[in-house]
């Protein structure tokens, strides 16, 4: 690739070599507004949901501020999961691996469940970026082996999900001992009241920067709903499981505990599940995530917490085996899913009491197919909330049958033109009542 129009950004030679590796050609909306407002300095409030470029709207205009003359922590970026942070640090590798011989960025990633010991025997050296959990981060910092009184940036990605898991009081402890004049880059899919207070004490006139998603869920994702119909829920989860057969589905439910008690139940079925969720050891979170990177399952039951800032590869089926509360996390879960320019599979067990979300979904944009299994075959089924216009259809009909019994002759075709003409009708008057 010659040319790439980040090169009207003036980054560094060694960072638009990177990009052209990277095969990015044009910016992202969020890294069209963003990256400017970064490299002046300006602290930035960012609301995108994952997939929108947020990582390198930050990450680049980070390392081109970063003077490696200067052996000294310059930017701090925190993230709610190890995974999360890991991510954003290979993605960092991947940009400074490009710089000059003698010019070296040093890049290092502090998460939990690794050796603490030895992370601090390495600090002897101070990094130029942190990448990595508040609370390792901290740690470090309150046992005076990193010094982030010297950086000048600090990043709160996934800001939501951090208040939510409850980090947000490291974050303003590691804030607390960084320079007054600091600058703060928040990133977060939802920017929830509780999270205000502490973006009023760090950030003075933030740039706010919001990308409304042009879809609220990628064009090639087709949303199915599955009745639960006085059926076991598990033993229809199964069901579905066998008969979409996929490469990876990732199953999700909204308790640490359901996930066990699914996870488990399916097991004893004899499929091969793996279980992500909050309780897990760090030692059996990485385990997990290594056996799900060799393909060891090929299904995975999850919280929320999975749905977000965890990438996945390979996952075509995502099934909700119950609608999670925050119709956000809808969004986030399906995500995982139709990758890449790939195409997935979300469905979705529900019963008459989820009416209300499903109508919610809906105005968002969301259009659900509906179908049912079986004898393990996939049966297409009237629309979910079709039964207004099916009783619409009805009144018709019956007056059709009234008006015909009026008429002493009935000429041939009367009926079909009758019913033409009150079916333009009814038409006319739903139009007139929505104008």
């Amino acid at each position: 690739m010659e040319k790439t129009l980040f090169e009207r950004f003036a980054f560094q030679p060694f960072i638009i070599e990177a990009i052209k590796s990277l095969q990015f050609y044009k910016p992202t909306e969020i890294q069209e507004r963003v990256i400017p407002a970064v490299m002046r300095g300006e602290s930035v409030v960012g609301q995108s949901q994952t997939g929108t470029g947020k990582t390198h709207a930050y990450l680049l205009p980070i390392l081109h501020n970063i003077d490696p003359n200067v052996a000294e922590v310059q930017a701090v970026i925190t993230a709610p999961t190890r995974e999360l942070a890991t991510q954003i640090y290979h993605e960092a590798l991947k940009i400074t691996k490009f710089c000059p011989s003698g010019q070296e960025i040093k890049v290092r990633c502090f998460v939990g469940g690794t050796d603490k010991l030895r992370t601090i025997e390495k600090l002897k050296t101070q990094p130029h970026l942190v990448i990595g959990t508040p609370g390792r981060i901290n740690d470090l910092v309150r046992e005076q082996a990193l010094f982030v009184h010297t950086a000048h940036t600090l990043v709160v990605d996934e800001a939501d999900l951090m208040l939510d898991m409850g980090f947000i009081v490291d974050v303003d402890q590691i804030a607390g001992r960084m320079p007054e004049k600091l600058q703060m880059l928040v990133f977060s899919a939802t920017i929830p009241e509780k999270l205000k207070p502490f973006l009023k004490k760090y950030m003075e006139n933030p740039k706010y920067v919001h990308v409304a998603p042009k879809q609220v869920t990628a064009a090639n994702i087709e949303h199915v709903l599955i009745p639960l119909r006085h059926r076991d829920r598990l033993q229809l989860l199964h069901d579905v499981l066998l008969a979409y057969n996929p490469y990876l589905a990732i199953v999700f439910v909204n308790t640490r505990k359901m996930a066990d008690e699914v996870a488990n139940q399916l097991i004893e079925k004899g499929l091969k599940v793996g279980v992500l969720h909050g309780d897990l050891t760090p030692r059996e979170r990485k385990k997990m995530m290594k056996q799900i990177r060799d393909l060891e399952f090929q299904y995975i039951v999850a919280t929320d917490l999975a749905a977000r800032g965890i990438d996945i590869e390979g996952v075509s089926h995502v099934i909700n085996y119950e609608l999670p509360t925050d119709l956000d996390f809808y969004v986030h879960r399906v995500g995982r899913t139709a990758r890449a320019g790939y195409s997935g599979i979300a469905a979705t067990i529900y019963e008459p009491s989820d009416q209300h979300t499903l109508v919610k979904l809906e105005k968002k944009g969301i259009h659900f197919l509906h179908r049912d299994l079986r004898d393990g075959e996939w049966v297409e089924l009237d629309a979910w909330n079709g039964r207004k216009k099916e009783k619409k259809q009805d009144e018709v009909e019956e007056l059709v049958e009234k008006l015909a019994k009026k008429q002493k002759k009935v000429k041939p075709g009367y009926k079909k033109k009758l019913r033409e003409q009150l079916e333009k009708q009814r038409k006319r008057l739903l139009r007139m009542k929505k104008k």
